[in-house]
């Protein structure tokens, strides 16, 4: 591992005597006026498009957009193969998402994957499948939710193991708003599932795995307790992060941002209408939620009780994931991945110790 960035002091924020976070009262959220960067390490560097961080022990599991899992371990990094049954869709956004180990993965060689792909008549999808490990090549091996509609963009794709002990995946709208709003549909959605595949006999909706809709491209899930949080994608701007309740209504597309609308909810966070974050991947710490942004090439801080934020990483570019583990907080960038401005090493994975964005 290697060093980035290095301390700076917070003169214009000592003198002026503002806190580290500012609020505004419309939930659209303000940059502090000074930022301590704490020390940041290099763990993994030419990565290809990593999308989902996932770690069992000491060994991390990437998945890369372009259709490989990247393990790491001891400093040392192994891109290993994986076979699907179907081609990697090549649209903007899409390959292999979501990625997360079975909560048995030490006894079982198992994970769950969430990918693009096209089929045999040229139509588009997503689907959800059991992943088998075996001599560092991942096989897929059972189908637990398939032909989720796809398009050019709005694709979801996380995918997170509840407290619950079931399987949550975001889908997006796949560019056409209006299923958001379509209970019948699985787009626009945050799905459960049992890890078996079958529908959970409490999902708020019989024989359905919709737990809540209105979401035009969530792609970030952490818990707070048994409280789930969603980051989501707006439209241009009005980024959102929402507190997640079965079968709530998020709105999309009748309502964004801070507009209202009975029965529908409003985020707990939003980006308003000038800023843009492009939130993904989230993790939890004592109570706050982090989150990757890729507009927004950071890594921002949510604190849910004093409805505040701010930035705790920048200057790497666009960052994907983040994944806590004990006392440091991993982050993925997505330099590479077209919109980005790459440099010879990119992308990569990094570390910081939490305290030290405290």
């Amino acid at each position: 591992m290697y060093r980035v960035g290095s301390i700076l002091l917070v003169l214009m924020l000592l003198l002026s005597g503002c806190s580290f976070f500012e609020k505004k009262e419309d939930g659209g959220q303000a940059d502090e006026a000074a930022v301590i960067e704490p020390e940041v390490d290099v763990v993994a560097v030419n990565l290809a498009v990593p999308w989902s961080i996932d770690k069992l022990g000491q060994t991390f599991y990437l998945s890369e957009r372009t259709g490989s899992i990247v393990k790491v371990e001891d400093g040392k990094i192994e891109r290993q193969r994986v076979r699907l049954e179907k081609p990697l869709a090549e649209a903007a956004e899409a390959g292999l998402l979501g990625f997360v180990l079975n909560p048995q993965f030490s006894e079982n060689q198992k994970a769950f994957a969430y990918y693009t792909y096209t089929d045999d008549g040229g139509g588009q999808f997503n689907r959800v499948v059991v992943l088998g490990h075996n001599a560092g090549i991942w096989t897929e091996e059972r189908i637990l939710i398939d032909r989720i509609p796809s398009a050019a963009y709005h694709h979801g794709g996380r995918m997170k193991i509840g407290p619950d002990g079931k399987l949550y995946i975001t889908t997006g709208d796949a560019t056409t708003p209006s299923v958001a709003q379509n209970l019948s549909s699985l787009n626009g959605k945050i799905l459960r599932t049992n890890l078996d595949g079958s529908i959970p006999a409490d999902n708020p909706y019989p024989n359905s795995y919709v737990y809540s809709y209105g979401h035009r491209n969530p792609q970030g899930l952490a818990w707070i307790g048994e409280t789930l949080y969603a980051s989501e994608h707006g439209q241009s701007a009005h980024d959102e992060i929402n507190r997640i309740k079965a079968a709530g209504n998020f709105g999309w597309p009748v309502i964004e941002g801070q507009e209202k609308k009975a029965e529908m909810e409003t985020p707990l966070f939003q980006s308003g209408a000038e800023v843009t974050w492009a939130p993904s991947g989230m993790a939890a710490v004592d109570g706050k939620l982090y989150v990757a942004e890729l507009r927004g090439n950071a890594v921002r801080v949510f604190d849910v009780e004093q409805k505040q934020s701010r930035v705790v990483i920048s200057d790497l570019g666009r960052i994907r994931d983040v994944f806590v583990d004990g006392n440091y907080l991993y982050f993925v960038s997505n330099n590479t991945d077209g919109r980005g401005n790459p440099d010879e090493k990119d992308d990569k994975m990094y570390r910081v110790r939490v305290d030290e964005m405290k």
